[in-house]
């Protein structure tokens, strides 16, 4: 494959799009499909067929406004219909070229007025099962422009340049890890995609292999000229069936273009990806657990150094970037690093993609430029809190990350901002609160989640967490005192500052930003017996922990 020639395959799909006078793209994302969007797709396509205009229907990904799904997005009009059903087909086939059928139509401009999408710039645009799509939206020539036209030492320093941070939550400089993993000296080194999202209320990962697997691809294999690896591996949970199936799907198809395999480009480059599924550890997101995993070893992390970029799969060099990073490498490499540099704010470059969950109108997947206002995210993209009721805190970085209250909401986005108010970047959860929630609550199931979700390979962890969800129930059934109260705060510090890995050292987050920001919820159950939110069953002890319904959502 070449240049010219993934020319020719993209004007060959703009000729045969301009056969039609429309496009249908259908949402076929795992949140609509839960919603048969698939029985939707095939109303259509029969509707298009018995009206006799020339129109075609295409299946795409995620088009981000999950919670007015099913979408359909109608081109050149743009008109974007929600809640479309089956039975809605023929008034949308016969509304082309008309009026738009008003009781469909969505009008959330702002919504989407307000985002900037890099990696989400095919989403909702293509169909993710073919990789013509992709190729005629530039697809696979940041990859042929790099192989033919770069040096690996060129590649490092466009990705430097773009100050990329790594979006799996850590935020390291993407540049020097590849800087690192190129100059690490070995006969075989490797790359990996770490795609095993866990967080509660997070599917950003899931949404973007869903809907441009090739995008993931093409990352992976510029990422692998650069540092001199052959060989990659995606590894993704087994519980994201159709993200496994496209890529699986990308995969055969990028092969047989020839953009996989020996020789790319009629280069020397040789690259080729295998798919490894999770059984669903959360701690498998850690990357020395993550290798473990792959390796056929039990999910465990391991002290470090040595680093994977020196010493990883199988004792060689390993590169391991999140989906997102390698989402963002080729338009990185197409339109340079000076470009996406120019986004985002003084050390946190370029655009974040979030989950936005809870009690928020607009639940969906939304893509900002780094340093946009939570406020503005929440209010304007995400549309509030429904149903009358006021904001009390928003969770970023999922189980590891803070609670932020609304005096938090004017601080600008980024790594270095949210982790000096108590939080974390984290993947890209963002779950929303209400005045229904109990923050002692909130903070006992994440707590639980992280206790589940431990290895238990180091105490403070494992026996750690444990003794916080202990502490946090007593005083959620009002049998806390203010001994108990003592105790959970030095228990944070120990299991923070003495945990193997990040699993453990972050777990005590969401317990330290609610008695940072909402200590008087805590006091209310201890010396008042209340639960300000009514959630805690205070008169007996409850028979379970639930999740609180925010998360849930």
């Amino acid at each position: 494959m070449t240049l010219e020639e993934l020319d020719q395959i993209a004007e060959s799909v703009r000729v045969e799009n301009a056969k039609f006078d429309h496009e249908i793209n259908v949402c076929m994302g795992t949140g609509c499909l839960s919603q048969h969007s698939d029985k939707l797709r095939d109303a259509l396509t029969s509707a298009v067929e018995s009206s006799g205009k020339r129109a075609f229907v295409r299946r795409t990904g995620c088009m981000g406004l999950c919670a007015a799904g099913p979408l359909v997005l109608i081109d050149p009009e743009e008109t974007l219909y929600q809640h479309v059903k089956a039975e809605h087909a023929e008034a949308v086939v016969g509304s082309l070229g008309g009026e738009p059928v008003a009781e469909l139509q969505c009008n959330l401009r702002d919504h989407f007025d307000q985002q900037v999408h890099v990696v989400l710039e095919n989403s909702g645009q293509i169909d993710p099962e073919k990789i013509d799509d992709y190729i005629a939206r530039d697809g696979y020539r940041a990859l042929m422009t790099a192989v033919t036209d770069m040096t690996p030492n060129g590649v490092i320093h466009q990705i430097t340049a773009s100050g990329l941070r790594g979006r799996g939550g850590g935020g390291y400089p993407t540049g020097l890890k590849w800087g690192t993993v190129a100059k690490a000296s070995g006969d075989m080194k490797y790359v990996i995609c770490n795609g095993d999202e866990g967080d509660p209320g997070a599917f950003m990962d899931r949404s973007v292999l869903e809907s441009d697997p090739q995008r993931v691809i093409e990352g992976m294999a510029i990422a692998a000229y650069a540092v001199g690896a052959s060989k990659g591996y995606i590894y993704v949970r087994a519980e994201y069936p159709l993200a496994v199936a496209r890529l699986t799907n990308a995969l055969r198809d990028a092969r047989r273009r020839g953009l996989l395999g020996n020789n790319i480009g009629n280069t020397a480059f040789n690259f080729d990806v295998e798919i490894r599924l999770g059984a669903g550890a959360f701690v498998c997101g850690e990357e020395t657990a993550l290798i473990a995993s792959i390796e056929g070893k039990r999910g465990t992390p391991k002290p470090r150094p040595p680093y994977p970029a020196v010493s990883g799969l199988w004792g060689r060099p390993t590169l391991i970037n999140n989906v997102e990073t390698f989402a963002n490498i080729a338009p990185i490499i197409r339109k340079g690093g000076k470009w996406f540099a120019s986004m985002g704010s003084a050390r946190s470059k370029g655009t974040k993609v979030f989950a936005l969950t809870g009690k928020i109108t607009n639940t969906g997947l939304v893509e900002v430029p780094m340093g946009i206002k939570l406020r503005e995210i929440i209010e304007v993209i995400g549309g509030g809190v429904p149903d009358g009721h006021k904001f009390k805190a928003v969770q970023t970085g999922g189980p590891s990350g803070g609670c932020l209250p609304e005096e938090m909401l004017d601080i600008g986005v980024s790594y270095d901002a949210l982790v000096a108010v108590g939080s974390i970047m984290g993947s890209g959860g963002m779950i929303v609160m209400d005045d229904t929630s109990c923050m002692v609550n909130v903070a006992r199931f994440f707590i639980e989640f992280c206790m589940t979700e431990s290895c238990g390979k180091c105490i403070p962890c494992r026996a750690g967490t444990a003794q916080m969800h202990t502490l946090l129930t007593r005083i959620c059934e009002g049998t806390g005192t203010m001994a108990d109260l003592d105790l959970l705060v030095e228990l944070c510090a120990t299991v923070k500052e003495t945990s193997l890995c990040g699993l453990g050292q972050t777990a005590p987050n969401p317990v330290l930003s609610t008695l940072r920001y909402f200590k008087n919820e805590y006091i209310e159950h201890i010396v008042h017996k209340r639960c300000p939110a009514g959630v805690c069953n205070i008169a007996g002890a409850t028979t379970h922990d639930e999740a609180p319904a925010e998360v849930l959502a």
